[in-house]
């Protein structure tokens, strides 16, 4: 195979055209970057955390084609993904991941131990993930997990100290940040969800679990509990923060795109909930850009 072909798969295995997906990660992790260091961090942990960021989530593509492969055949939007179309080899899609997941790895190197001993829980997540749909009724939530976890991180890599210690941890991530976290997962939770309200009907097909199923006819009241319970508690771990008028302007904007993703999801129809899955990032630009604009205010 011509390497020009090749690299095209490597490329399609890891949605290099897709950013949304990385998009969706990077937003509330840079989010906690600048709020952690109160403004902007610097040019090295902004490109640990934006290099890691895509790197690590092409990585979690190429292992979640590998365990679903025998699935994504079934459903119509993924059946020609690399890996499930035979293109591309098992062994080497995860020998993709792993030479991605090590790049990562070697950046956050560049860091402190906190970090360091935070990102080995992370990725252990990021690997769980694909498998969980087999078991958990709601495997967005462990997404939601993995998508989250870059928060805390963020703080540790900013606050934290030189020491080999657990207790270092909570040292450098105040408990508040902790709420940026539990919100940020009931994001995960709406936007992902919507996505899988896409591929209910294969879903249903091939008996794996996603929170659409579980939810049933509650899918849409749920995604917007979900939207509603992370615009909530963003905002007020800003207000905590101290952070004021252009932060509120910021989550204003996040919280009008919502009730526009809200209109599109109603009739469950597979184009309008992909349609606001992708348009997710936006929200996140939006309250990111409030808190920005806010800390360089001071």
């Amino acid at each position: 195979m011509p390497w020009t072909e090749r690299l095209s798969l490597y490329l399609d295995l890891i949605r290099w055209d897709r950013p949304a997906g990385w998009l969706l990660l990077l937003w509330p992790t840079l989010s906690a970057l600048w709020i952690a260091a109160d403004g902007f961090p610097g040019w090295h942990l902004l490109a640990v955390f934006v290099g890691g960021t895509v790197l690590m989530r092409s990585a979690g593509c190429a292992v979640n084609d590998v365990a679903d492969r025998d699935f994504d055949r079934h459903v119509q939007r993924t059946a020609q993904r690399p890996v499930t179309s035979g293109r591309l080899g098992v062994g080497e899609a995860l020998a993709v991941g792993a030479m991605l997941a090590l790049l990562a790895f070697g950046l956050v190197l560049t860091t402190n131990p906190p970090t360091l001993l935070m990102s080995v829980g992370a990725l252990a997540v990021a690997v769980a993930y694909p498998f969980a749909k087999r078991f958990v009724a709601m495997p967005q939530a462990v997404l939601g997990v993995a998508f989250s976890l870059g928060i805390p991180m963020a703080f540790a890599a900013v606050q934290g100290s030189a020491e080999w210690r657990w207790s270092a941890i909570p040292d450098a991530v105040p408990l508040w940040a902790w709420g940026l976290v539990a919100a940020n997962l009931c994001w995960v939770l709406a936007y992902d969800t919507e996505y899988a309200m896409v591929d209910r009907d294969d879903d249903l097909k091939i008996g794996i679990r996603t929170s659409a199923i579980t939810l049933g006819r509650w899918d849409v009241p749920a995604v917007a509990l979900f939207y509603a319970l992370y615009l909530a508690g963003w905002t007020w771990s800003g207000r905590q923060l101290g952070l004021g008028g252009a932060f509120y302007v910021g989550m204003g904007v996040a919280a009008l795109q919502v009730l526009w993703h809200l209109r599109w999801i109603a009739d469950r129809s597979r184009e309008g909930c992909f349609r606001a899955f992708r348009a997710n990032h936006w929200v996140g630009a939006a309250a990111f850009a409030g808190g920005v604009i806010d800390l360089a205010g001071r």
